[in-house]
């Protein structure tokens, strides 16, 4: 009597704060993984962003292997729930340090695109900020209400597992781009060309994009000797002809972009091959004073 009946409560605060971090960590280990995954899968390609986002071109791909190992690593501890809070950690410190690092260089990044995230379309400016503001705070809820964290042997099990996995996939990439043949012949100022003949540089750009115009004016001022010249218009391709104009980039222009991409994946422009007898000798991500120069040079397309 003096006990009463028990009347046990429908929803305890700790089943909720379990409920909510389970799902804050579910969502940011979707993220983290998706793009930790595409780094390491195309390290050419994230290397080229992160280029553009101002990292030194020498360290661009290191930090993109680097990045995609460090992101994986952990979406997949916050994923599993006894390494959970570590995970939640990692995730909160690369989000402070990349706001940071978009804050130091935010009067140069102002507008320009921030693909840090594949298939995610985002303009550096105010939003920005508030979007990754908002996945620091599901990392702290993640994190807070979190189980301790244990296992450090596995967590370290974990970790090389996926440098494993990066190194293959590195590996994988590279063989696969030394062994590309072009295609035979594409169509070049409504003409047939061969590509496999001679040495061919395909340039391949979006005329709205300013570090493909950038590219093209630093292209522009090399001396091609016997080397052909094409331009490949990726996006807006009424625009292709006065991009060649005004980068005074010279050359032919072909309109068969999605032909060679087929061969030639990337993701994003400024992009560019040598081809000689229509073998892969280079790809070029890097545009700066050093790259792609100093390779040309030695392959004897440029003097």
């Amino acid at each position: 009597m003096a006990q009463g009946e028990a009347h046990p409560a429908p929803f305890e605060p700790s089943v909720w704060k379990r409920v909510f971090s389970a799902l804050a960590a579910i969502l940011l280990a979707v993220i983290f993984i998706v793009s930790g995954v595409w780094k390491i899968t195309e390290p050419f390609s994230a290397a080229v962003r992160l280029s553009q986002a101002h990292v030194p071109a020498g360290f661009s791909l290191p930090a993109a292997v680097l990045l995609g190992i460090a992101e994986t690593y952990a979406g997949v501890l916050i994923l599993v729930p006894r390494f959970r809070r570590w995970g939640a950690w990692l995730t909160g410190l690369m989000l402070v340090a990349f706001l940071v690092y978009i804050g130091a260089y935010y009067n140069v990044l102002r507008g320009e695109e921030c693909n840090c995230f594949p298939w995610i379309k985002r303009a550096v400016g105010p939003a920005f900020f508030l979007s990754d503001a908002i996945m620091l705070a599901l990392a702290v809820v993640a994190g807070l209400w979190a189980r301790t964290a244990e296992s450090r042997r596995s967590a370290a099990l974990v970790l090389g597992a996926v440098t494993v996995f990066a190194l293959v996939s590195f590996g994988v990439t590279a063989a696969r781009q030394a062994s590309i043949a072009a295609p035979e012949t594409i169509t070049v100022e409504g003409k047939p060309f061969t590509l496999r003949q001679g040495r061919v540089f395909l340039y391949f750009y979006d005329p709205e994009c300013s570090h493909c115009d950038a590219a093209a004016r630093m292209l522009a001022r090399y001396n091609w000797r016997d080397t052909t010249l094409i331009s490949v218009c990726t996006a807006q391709p009424q625009f292709a002809r006065e991009f060649v104009r005004t980068t005074g980039l010279g050359g032919l222009i072909s309109a068969d972009a999605e032909l060679l991409r087929k061969t030639f994946s990337f993701v994003d422009a400024p992009y560019a091959v040598a081809l000689e007898g229509g073998r892969l000798k280079a790809a070029f991500t890097r545009f700066d004073s050093q790259e792609p120069e100093a390779r040309l040079r030695r392959l004897g397309f440029i003097q």
